[in-house]
């Protein structure tokens, strides 16, 4: 899981995970902090790797005490096709739709979730995430995702 106040910007090839292909955002990011008092502070090497890439914000001593979530989590749901994109997609088309969902835990519980869509062909957002920190984690985690299948 990643902190939801982190604002993921380019891949962090020096990192030392044992497995960065299995990180929250399929790789390790580098990135700055969004949390108020600390917007655009670029954490430390350590910050970045610990907490967040990995940690819940409740963690860091950057993350304010009232928050919605403590961390976020990405999967990409398919083949199955929800009710709004059978709706709208036809089922020819459906394959080029990917799906992805989004889990927020608060208190290592969850907390809600949240779907959002995108579409390979034209390379567009059909569903974005309202909040720009989770929608830039999302298209973070579908370029890891992509690049990984290709």
């Amino acid at each position: 899981m990643a902190c939801p106040y982190f604002m993921p910007v380019a891949k962090l090839e020096d990192g030392s995970w044992p497995h960065p292909a299995r990180l929250p955002l399929g790789c390790g990011w580098s990135g700055h902090c969004t949390a108020p008092g600390h917007e655009d502070a670029v954490p430390s090497q350590d910050v970045l790797q610990t907490f967040c890439n990995l940690g819940y914000a409740s963690s860091c001593g950057w993350a304010p005490a009232e928050r919605r979530w403590d961390a976020v989590r990405f999967a990409v749901v398919s083949p199955g096709r929800s009710l709004r994109e059978q709706e709208r997609i036809p089922s020819e088309n459906a394959a080029r739709v990917l799906r992805l969902t989004v889990v927020y835990e608060q208190n290592n519980r969850p907390a809600g979730q949240g779907e959002l869509e995108f579409d390979l062909s034209s390379a567009t957002w059909l569903c974005r995430h309202e909040d720009n920190r989770i929608q830039k984690m999302a298209e973070c985690f579908l370029e890891a995702y992509l690049r990984k299948r290709s």
